[in-house]
């Protein structure tokens, strides 16, 4: 009995696989005499299996520069201004938010044992003063031998670098500010222990400012020193700063691949603020550009794409895209002028597909009268 349903299994399986044979073959026309339809003539059979596809030429056209980023305000010059001796402070001679000059004094640290320091090394100094010079006259007379001679000289030279010291440790005791600028909140008040290296105050400059912002690598060809750059910030609306391109940095970052761009702006009026979060907008003359509609671009996986038809045939290739404007882009590399590239369709095809080109459809024609 087994072995019967096993036979009957085999059957089934065989009937069943005969009729999807028979089911694919080609069908064939009424009346013949078995064989296959002969093919269309002109080849419809062949542009049956085309993918229709809208195309456009790759246009070389003049395209302006305009590049729009987020930058941070910094400061000309700033510093968190510290102590380098530890000790009382007994002056504060600044106010917050206060202008100073170069070398202005800032704050005054208790300095008596310092100079009581620098009184005994003085007068250390000019008494080996007088040893060297009585020492001299005797070696002329061959009074004094030699290697006294230069023991004495290495005393005098010993209490010169001591009065040194001295006169440094005096001079920490007064904190001055080391460029002209705005000071900030202060940190210490009078009768306060400082350490080395406690924060006193800051001091920016900030009669002009940096600002620090960031372009994709794309951009690297046109930027150059001395291009106008435009800013706006959400605290003056309606106000637009205007500076300079001063620098750019000498790497690309290998992450984001963007540059970044310095340019410094006058802040005369000393409205931007170090820290300050700006929008940017860069802008230059128009130069040649291979253009192509926005539309042709295939975003995928962190690449960019376009398909390039060429006798029936579309050609998958990777391209960098550099600037931008309302609805096209340009393409730096991976096409050439005059080159027919994919618009409409190209979610359907794939590389080495064979296609059907038109061109766009044209745009509708305005109402009469």
């Amino acid at each position: 009995m087994q072995r019967l349903l096993s036979i009957a299994i085999v059957a089934a399986v065989i009937a069943a696989l005969a009729w999807v044979y028979v089911s694919r073959r080609p069908e064939t026309t009424s009346g013949s005499t078995g064989h296959p339809a002969a093919a269309a003539p002109g080849g419809a059979a062949l542009s049956s299996r085309a993918v229709p596809v809208v195309t456009v030429p790759v246009e070389e056209t003049p395209m302006a520069v305009e590049i729009e980023a987020l930058g941070t305000a910094r400061a000309n010059e700033a510093v968190e201004v510290t102590s380098k001796a530890g000790n009382i402070v007994t002056a504060v001679r600044f106010q917050e938010g206060q202008q100073v000059a170069r070398g202005e004094v800032l704050i005054e640290l208790d300095g008596a044992q310092a100079r009581a320091d620098l009184a005994a090394a003085r007068a250390a100094l000019k008494e080996s003063q007088s040893t060297w010079t009585r020492s001299q006259d005797l070696f002329a007379r061959q009074a004094l031998s030699e290697s006294q001679l230069e023991q004495i000289e290495a005393t005098l030279r010993a209490n010169e670098a001591r009065v040194a010291a001295a006169e440094s440790r005096v001079a920490d005791t007064v904190i001055r500010a080391p460029f002209g600028g705005t000071v900030g909140l202060r940190r210490v008040s009078v009768g306060s222990l400082v350490n080395p290296g406690s924060v006193i105050t800051t001091l920016d400059d900030i009669s002009v400012m940096k600002l620090d912002f960031d372009v994709p690598e794309s951009f690297i060809s046109v930027l150059e020193p001395g291009l106008e750059v435009e800013a706006t910030s959400i605290a003056y609306p309606g106000r637009t700063f205007r500076g300079m391109v001063d620098s750019i940095d000498s790497r690309v970052d290998p992450v984001s691949r963007s540059v970044t761009v310095r340019a410094r702006m006058p802040n005369d009026e000393r409205l931007l603020k170090p820290g300050m979060f700006l929008a940017v907008r860069l802008s230059r003359e128009p130069s040649p550009a291979l253009v192509v509609p926005e539309s042709a671009v295939v975003p995928e996986r962190g690449s960019v794409f376009v398909f390039v038809v060429a006798e029936g045939t579309a050609e998958r290739r990777e391209v960098m895209i550099g600037r931008r404007q309302p609805g096209r882009v340009e393409l730096l590399r991976g096409v050439s002028a005059g080159e027919r590239v994919v618009v409409e369709g190209s979610q359907k095809i794939r590389d080495g597909s064979s296609v059907s080109e038109s061109g766009p459809a044209p745009a509708p024609a305005a109402a009469s009268g």
